[in-house]
């Protein structure tokens, strides 16, 4: 029954019912993302690299050079934080910035030498941490978590 047709004691039911923070969604991807760093952060052999920093160096290997609104973009990270995450990783020389072609005001970031060659030992590590980070859960299981996940990521803001 759709919640239009439901009956006045069903709804009075629902706003009755004890409200438990713990079994919430919110709630619970939150720790699920916190059980996710410390699992990244303890098995990804760089103690300077975050799980933010990774995400970020692979966007730049998958869409080549790319500027901090096309990072954004890509890493759903806002535009103050993908700022000193690329101000860290080209500290460290893992990327490099130069001017846009068309545009030289625009920074455009890429991937060094170095910076890919941190990518290559990490991935085979970050297919461990994505396994741990599954921890239990049966291949089914596996499978339907990402597929809600990217769904639940997929729609918009608003109530469809």
């Amino acid at each position: 029954m759709s919640r239009k047709h439901e009956s006045p004691e069903t709804e009075a039911g629902r706003a009755s019912a004890p409200y438990d923070v713990t079994q919430q969604v919110g709630h619970l991807l939150r720790k699920a993302v916190q059980r996710h760093t410390a699992i990244f952060q303890q098995n990804v052999g760089d103690d300077q690299l975050t799980a933010i920093q990774f995400v970020t160096l692979c966007a730049l290997r998958d869409r080549g050079r790319s500027s901090q609104a096309e990072l954004v973009e890509a890493t759903a990270i806002d535009q103050a934080t993908i700022r000193g995450i690329i101000n860290r990783l080209k500290a460290r020389g893992l990327i490099a910035l130069s001017p846009g072609k068309l545009d030289k005001r625009k920074v455009i970031a890429s991937l060094t030498t170095e910076g890919q060659a941190l990518l290559s030992r990490t991935i085979p590590r970050a297919q461990e941490i994505s396994r741990l980070t599954m921890g239990q859960l049966n291949p089914a299981e596996q499978v339907a978590i990402l597929y809600l996940l990217q769904k639940m990521n997929a729609s918009g803001l608003q109530d469809e």
